[in-house]
C-alpha cells in the first residue's frame, strides 16, 4: 500500500509559480507511475500530468503544456509538479496519485490518492 501526502499549495498571483510536492510512503514507490490531477470548483477532477516509474516519460494535459513540469526523485519517494506562468483558471485542488500499471489520464487508472492541496491563482 502507498500513502501520499501533497504539499506546496497556496495563493499566488497570475504569472507566478508554485512547486507542489507529493511524498509517498512505502518501499515500492519507484515501481509506480505517478500522476497529478486537479478539481476546479464545480468541475470534475481532470488529469494534469503523469510520469512513468523511472521518470523517463512524462505526459501533460494540453492546458498545462509548456508551463508545468512533472518530475520525481525515487530516492526521496517524492514526485513534484513545478507550475509556472500560473493563470486564474489553474485554481483548483491538486491531487497526487499512484498507479501500479502505467501512466493514465483517467482517475480510475490510479490506485492510491492523496488528500489534495489547494492552489489559488488571483488575477
Amino acid at each position: 500500500q502507498v500513502q501520499l501526502v501533497e504539499s506546496g499549495g497556496g495563493l499566488v498571483q497570475a504569472g507566478g509559480s508554485l512547486r507542489l510536492s507529493c511524498a509517498a510512503s512505502g518501499r515500492t514507490f519507484s515501481s509506480y507511475a505517478m500522476g497529478w490531477f486537479r478539481r476546479a470548483p464545480g468541475k470534475e477532477r481532470t488529469f494534469v500530468a503523469g510520469i512513468n516509474w523511472s521518470g523517463g516519460r512524462t505526459y501533460y494535459a494540453d492546458s498545462v503544456k509548456g508551463r508545468f513540469t512533472i518530475s520525481r526523485d525515487n530516492g526521496k519517494n517524492t514526485v513534484y509538479l513545478q507550475m509556472n506562468s500560473l493563470k486564474p483558471e489553474d485554481t483548483a485542488v491538486y491531487y497526487c496519485a499512484a498507479a501500479q500499471l502505467r501512466v493514465g489520464t483517467m482517475s480510475y487508472e490510479y490506485d492510491y490518492w492523496g488528500q489534495g492541496t489547494q492552489v489559488t491563482v488571483s488575477s
